[in-house]
């Protein structure tokens, strides 16, 4: 399942996952996510997990299109999660984006917002 909040005026993402992901899922997800790039550049996605586990065939390869397209789009990368895999993940993604990449266990889910909202009045875009 995927729940999605904007923040910051639509510069960052908030993505709650839990379960298994479906090809579904990534059409709901994926428009969202360009309108936000469209209006504001780079954006910024906060990636909580909680219960997640991981994806159905389809909706990974959709995960890939959308990394491989919007590889320069995302500023920051923030995950949080409970798991030993989800820390992984955070590797795993390097190869796929420009972003800063982090990984939060779900007791510093704080200083993953911080981090996320860090700078932000810094790095608008002008596009």
């Amino acid at each position: 399942m995927l729940e999605l909040h904007q923040e910051a005026d639509g510069k960052i993402l908030t993505v709650q996952l839990s379960g298994k992901l479906h090809k579904e899922d990534y059409e709901r997800f994926v428009p969202e996510v360009e309108a936000m790039i469209k209006q504001h550049g780079k954006i910024r996605l906060l990636c909580r997990m909680h219960d997640f586990h991981g994806w159905q065939m389809g909706a990974l390869w959709e995960d890939i299109k959308f990394d491989v397209k919007h590889f320069a789009d995302i500023e920051r990368l923030a995950f949080v999660g409970d798991r030993k895999w989800e820390q992984g993940m955070a590797v795993f993604c390097k190869p796929f984006t420009t972003a800063k990449i982090r990984y939060f266990d779900e007791h510093q889910a704080d200083q993953a917002t911080d981090w996320i909202h860090a700078d932000l009045a810094h790095s608008k875009s002008h596009a």
